[in-house]
């Protein structure tokens, strides 16, 4: 039978003990796990399907040092939580990446609450899988919440019988909703499988990695590295040396030569397409 190994995931985490179960632990272990384990869906720009095996997404976390999305990145978490004694669920979400899109739960995304701490009688939001989301646990009630120079709100959902998360305008989306259904990873194997192969999906489309801090987030898309805080700087990563040291810098990412030709070559293309669309002569 196979188990977490939680002193190795706690020191790649950054953290030296555990704590019992408690709301500030909780924020410590949260904290430690998005700013040092990046948003990224390398794999798929690599064409390897991933497995959803939380223990697996744990292991690539721990022993290679890579991320992943919020199947993986939730997952995992949510397996290290349990194994320190708290009560997790996992639900099921769908995040709204623009204004103008609808809305709505399709386990697109997965969401995890926690309740039943000594020190709280709150259920608290614990989301380390929306990218750019909340540096810390949410308390899952209606209210603003200012996490460095982002604001953010929870809310009642319009869609689903549970609760929406809208996200500051500098975020890298619009809002996520998920239900207060319970659900196993088993139901995000669709979706995985989609947001994996589909032409359709931004994770194929565009390589991308992301990273929380308390001062603001780190993005790097294509060849564009931002950082969002009080202000946006963002630049061109125009040679190769210069891509690869960001990527190890700031998100601790590093890859064998075969793959970093395979992943630099699909950035540049992607990052060609974008400031120089193809014009369509009929138009």
């Amino acid at each position: 039978m196979r188990i977490l190994d939680v002193p190795a995931f706690l020191r790649r985490l950054g953290v030296t003990e555990a704590e019992p179960p408690g709301v500030a632990a909780l924020g410590r272990l949260h904290r430690a796990f998005v700013e040092r384990v990046p948003y990224e869906a390398v794999e798929i720009q690599l064409g390897r399907l991933t497995p959803l095996d939380p223990l697996v997404s744990a292991d690539r976390i721990v022993r290679l040092r890579r991320g992943g999305y919020c199947f993986h990145l939730n997952g995992a978490l949510a397996e290290l939580l349990r194994a320190l004694g708290y009560r997790v669920a996992l639900h099921p979400g769908g995040v709204q990446g623009h204004p103008d899109s609808p809305a709505g739960v399709g386990h697109g995304h997965l969401a995890l609450t926690v309740r039943d701490l000594p020190d709280s009688d709150e259920v608290w939001l614990v989301d380390a899988g929306m990218g750019d989301g909340p540096h810390s646990p949410l308390p899952l009630r209606e209210g603003v919440h200012r996490q460095g120079p982002f604001t953010f709100r929870l809310r009642r959902s319009e869609v689903t019988d549970g609760w929406r998360f809208d996200h500051d305008p500098r975020g890298g989306f619009h809002g996520m909703d998920f239900s207060t259904a319970t659900a196993r990873m088993a139901d995000f194997a669709d979706k995985h499988l989609e947001l994996s192969t589909s032409p359709e999906s931004g994770f194929v489309r565009t390589f991308g990695v992301l990273r929380v801090d308390g001062g603001g987030r780190d993005v790097l898309r294509a060849l564009t590295l931002s950082r969002i805080s009080g202000t946006t700087t963002s630049t061109v990563l125009e040679r190769e040396a210069d891509w690869s040291a960001a990527l190890a810098d700031v998100f601790g990412l590093t890859f064998p030569a075969h793959e970093r030709k395979i992943l630099w070559a699909k950035a540049v293309a992607q990052h060609e397409a974008h400031v120089s669309p193809t014009v369509n002569p009929s138009s």
